[in-house]
């Protein structure tokens, strides 16, 4: 644990790619198996479920401690994050350092998913007696469930390849899919067998960067295979071994949550992996993306979701084919692998992704206004001769996005952040008018520089007018445009809808509050 806590230090203390890189690589030449195993799961997003509830933690950090409510939340609240909070105000270690490794100290978490809380209690107070500060902040992490770190999922697969001497597009699709290290070995992960037996293991998916040249500088439009973009869950749908898998970009099978997909088991062949989108759609077009998300957050599906929010898998690649991997392959021949897979498929669940059709540049622009008529985010550009590869790179895949819808909203309430924005107020809620009265529409955290930051910092300070918990009120006062992707109606939301992705496109100093926009505008 504490050469773990040592490696996470040096992660955090360098902003350069290759240190880092570096620092993960000596941390696999010196830790054992079964922890190298754990440094790929907790690294990839594989976090271990929350065991001891927030409030728990809270006050057993207190009596330890033996200090008051007031100055444990005064405290989290200029520190931003609960776990580096209760490593900063627990005692000095009391006990010697028992040297635990992660391994071993995953496997007695796991173990408290049916403790009683007593039982708990007594473990994390045992824990917090001999662990250093720094052993204690990882500890508290993955006790809440919250472990993240500012590493790349890339920059652990270029750190697994050069320790394991393999090529990387080898690496992430080894480590693609199922990572449970209670039921793997590390050997077991990063060998080739692991392909084979795994009948459920998808591919890397392969990532599209926004397009950055203009469209008269991309050559000919013949050289390029147009799609519409798709708002759903990206997903990869396996037929293997008889069995039907449906992974989520991340990397979450998602099979038991689409029952109408599972029914394309006896339709498809086996020896299939397609590459597409999960969507919400009816009478021919997709549905706002609410609906899909009143799917995924559920752990049963009823009849009424089925029949409110159908779905169905919108293909537009075909990454296996007769059990061959085809990623090598062009993409115009796969295309048409895959036209000729879904002609011959009759089902309202499987859906072949159409092309936009055009012969000059200069009329898939005038096309933007179908953009939202039909439904989607945009278009797709992927260059008709290319491979599918791993990952997120530039030059043959690229995605151009229709220009975000806005409105001018005031802020009402702000929170401060989190991480190295704790001492600020970063998270804001924005109103819109209806009527007379000013009702919430979104909530939104990211568009500011720093020194925009910080002028808004010191008019929220100086303009509170309540304070409940870790919220204040703040005078109606600030204008800014809020930019969101997509609008749909929501009984949960007092302005009566919900958007999509809203963030701050810029501060609106020229704008009063009289000018923003209403409900109905």
């Amino acid at each position: 644990m504490r050469r773990f806590a040592q490696l996470i230090e040096q992660l955090n203390n360098t902003t350069k790619t290759n240190d880092k890189r570096d620092a993960l690589v000596a941390y696999l030449h010196d830790a054992a198996d079964a922890d190298k195993l754990w440094l790929v799961a907790l690294f990839t997003g594989r976090r271990p479920r929350r065991v001891v509830s927030s409030r728990l933690l809270s006050e057993w950090c207190m009596e330890l401690a033996d200090i008051q409510p007031w100055l444990f939340m005064e405290s989290y609240h200029a520190v931003g994050d609960l776990a580096e909070t209760i490593s900063l105000i627990l005692p000095p270690a009391t006990e010697e350092d028992t040297e635990e490794s992660v391994t071993d100290l995953m496997l007695q978490i796991q173990k408290l998913q049916k403790a009683d809380d007593a039982a708990k209690k007594a473990f994390v107070l045992q824990q917090w007696k001999h662990l250093s500060p720094a052993s204690a902040l990882i500890f508290n992490k993955l006790l809440t469930g919250g472990f993240r770190i500012g590493v790349s999922q890339n920059m652990v697969i270029q750190a697994l390849a050069l320790y394991a001497g393999k090529e990387v597009q080898e690496v992430a699709h080894l480590i693609s899919g199922s990572c449970d290290p209670y039921s793997i070995t590390f050997a077991t992960l990063i060998h080739e067998s692991n392909i084979a037996v795994d009948a459920s293991k998808p591919y890397p998916f392969f990532l599209a960067y926004p397009l950055e040249a203009e469209l008269e500088d991309m050559g000919e439009p013949e050289e390029w295979q147009i799609e519409w973009k798709w708002d759903g869950i990206r997903g990869q749908l396996i037929r293997r071994g008889g069995s039907l898998y449906l992974w989520s970009r991340g990397e979450e099978l998602i099979t038991d949550k689409f029952p109408e997909i599972e029914s394309l088991l006896p339709l498809l062949p086996d020896g299939v992996v397609l590459d597409g989108e999960v969507l919400s759609y009816r009478n021919g077009l997709p549905l706002s993306f609410q609906y899909l998300q009143t799917r995924i957050t559920r752990k049963t599906v009823s009849k009424k979701q089925l029949t409110d929010a159908p779905v169905v898998f919108m293909a537009y690649d075909l990454l296996e084919y007769e059990g061959n991997d085809l990623r090598t392959m062009p993409m115009e021949e796969r295309r048409a692998l895959l036209e000729q897979l879904v002609s011959g498929i009759t089902s309202a669940h499987l859906i072949l992704s159409p092309l936009v059709m055009i012969k000059e540049w200069n009329e898939l622009p005038q096309r933007m206004p179908e953009v939202r008529e039909n439904g989607c985010e945009g278009f797709m550009l992927k260059r008709r001769s290319s491979a599918y590869q791993a990952g997120r790179r530039r030059g043959d895949w690229w995605k151009w996005k229709v220009a975000p819808l806005t409105v001018d909203a005031v802020m009402i309430y702000a929170q401060k952040g989190h991480g190295k924005r704790s001492n600020f107020y970063t998270d804001y809620t924005f109103a819109v008018r209806d009527g007379a009265q000013l009702v919430p529409f979104a909530k939104a955290y990211s568009g500011l520089t720093d020194k925009e930051i910080t002028e808004v910092d010191k008019f929220i300070r100086q303009n509170s007018m309540e304070q409940f918990g870790p919220v204040r009120t703040v005078k109606p006062a600030m204008v800014f445009e809020i930019a969101f992707e997509g609008i749909a109606e929501s009984n949960r939301h007092k302005s009566g809808v919900a958007v999509r992705f809203p963030r701050i496109l810029r501060w609106r100093t020229d704008k009063k509050v009289e000018e923003i926009n209403t409900v109905m505008s």
